[in-house]
């Protein structure tokens, strides 16, 4: 019967647009949750019934349903905090975390640290990432982000790079170990490390033996060596460095000085001194010691060594890398964080708590470093928003309300044509 039909197809508006208003409340509950991402229904028709077969055309629609509930994945609003675990993705991808359920999917960044240094995000969930070896290089084994260590061992120094001018200008001396001030034109101080992290001041000297030819000794005080004398100054390296008509380094002994100290260090420790890329071997000769008419000076003195250090401080740079502060100033790379990519982000599968699982539509996660390949850039200290936009749900509310008020209309037209059907019984 037509007037039942009409019901019927009434009844189906009211039903699916209860379900639209239900997924607009479900925007607007989570206008603020960190890294949601708002859903819109989709509609269809119902198969409709033909009136002449399979002609096509004269066929009566049965109402609507709910066809799909499509997440739309657009960029939300970058906010910046005060957390340094905070982050944020910029662009497509997902951070890697890892739970009793499973591997999950999430944009909601907002991770810290547990009390065994694991970062996790809110429900207990494991971040992934790429993790450091004992260099610090990231490699690209995928685990847990974690510290580790909260101590860094004491480094012996093992390489000193000394970027510096000697004046071209300056007289020619005879060195003199047992006056080192007056027999050399110019000296600098270099802080050395030993085995066990104390330091140690080693004075370099320079003094000219010819035009465009300089020798450099490395001298420690006495005490601090075995044999040694207070208030003298012992030996352990020497070299040469020639230079050409520009003053630029041509050649250079870069010597492989042995040091021994008295507090019990490692003996016969190796220390290279470098000044710089020669042009002998290739280099330009500028990057490192020159020699123009200006005055003697150091500019920029590099040692590889450090005393130990315990943990001060974490934090992660714009690449997504965790990186270690010790108090001895030393910096070290963790790891850096894991972004998943999806060739189809509407296929992943809700598992509610700002979570998703990969599924048949969603195709299988493309894991690797941030910014590469397609993926999305992180940025610390940062959070990103829900792109529920309130303006818009409101409106979607209206429209809705619109649609709910004229489909109740049709069921009570229907319903009032059977009760009139029913009356004629009556007469």
């Amino acid at each position: 019967m037509g007037i039942l039909s009409s019901m019927n197809t009434g009844i189906s508006g009211l039903k699916t647009l209860g379900e639209s208003l239900s997924i607009t409340a479900d925007n607007i509950a989570n206008s603020n949750t960190t890294g949601f991402k708002t859903s819109r229904a989709e509609f269809g028709d119902i198969i409709a019934r033909s009136l002449k077969g399979i002609l096509g055309g004269n066929q009566i629609g049965r109402g609507v349903k709910l066809n799909a509930v499509t997440p739309v994945f657009s960029q939300g609003s970058i906010s910046q905090t005060d957390r340094s675990t905070d982050l944020a993705l910029q662009g497509d991808g997902f951070f890697v975390v890892d739970g009793e359920e499973g591997r999950a999917y999430t944009r909601n960044g907002a991770f810290q640290f547990d009390n065994e240094g694991k970062l996790r995000n809110a429900d207990g969930y494991l971040v992934q990432g790429f993790i450091a070896d004992e260099d610090g290089k990231v490699t690209n084994k995928l685990g847990n982000v974690s510290i580790n260590r909260t101590i860094i061992d004491a480094k012996g120094t093992g390489n000193v790079k000394i970027n510096m001018n000697l004046d071209m200008r300056a007289p020619i001396k005879q060195w003199d170990p047992q006056d080192p001030d007056k027999s050399s034109n110019y000296n600098t101080g270099v802080v050395v490390y030993d085995s066990a992290g104390n330091s140690h001041l080693v004075t370099m000297y320079f003094n000219k033996v010819s035009d465009g030819e300089w020798e450099w000794h490395s001298m420690v005080k006495g005490e601090e060596v075995p044999g040694g004398e207070k208030g003298t100054m012992v030996e352990e390296a020497s070299g040469k460095m020639k230079f050409d008509v520009y003053g630029k380094l041509q050649s250079q002994e870069v010597s492989d000085g042995t040091f021994t100290f008295s507090n019990g260090a490692i003996p016969d420790q190796q220390v290279k001194f470098d000044f710089g890329d020669d042009i002998e071997t290739g280099g330009t000769g500028i990057m490192g010691a020159t020699q123009y008419g200006s005055e003697s000076d150091a500019f920029k003195i590099i040692q590889d060594g450090y005393t130990a250090g315990t943990l001060s401080g974490l934090s992660f740079n714009d690449d997504g890398v965790l990186s270690a502060v010790f108090t001895n100033g030393e910096v070290v790379d963790v790891a850096q964080i894991a972004v998943a990519k999806f060739e189809n982000n509407e296929g992943l599968f809700k598992l509610g708590r700002n979570l998703f699982r990969e599924s048949r539509k969603s195709g299988q996660p493309n894991v690797g470093k941030p910014n590469q390949a397609g993926r999305g850039k992180v940025f610390s200290k940062s959070l990103e928003e829900s792109t529920t936009d309130i303006a818009t749900e409101f409106v979607d509310i209206i429209k809705t309300q619109r649609a709910f008020q004229a489909n109740s209309r049709t069921v009570v037209t229907s319903d009032e044509l059977i009760q009139e059907v029913l009356n004629w019984k009556r007469l």
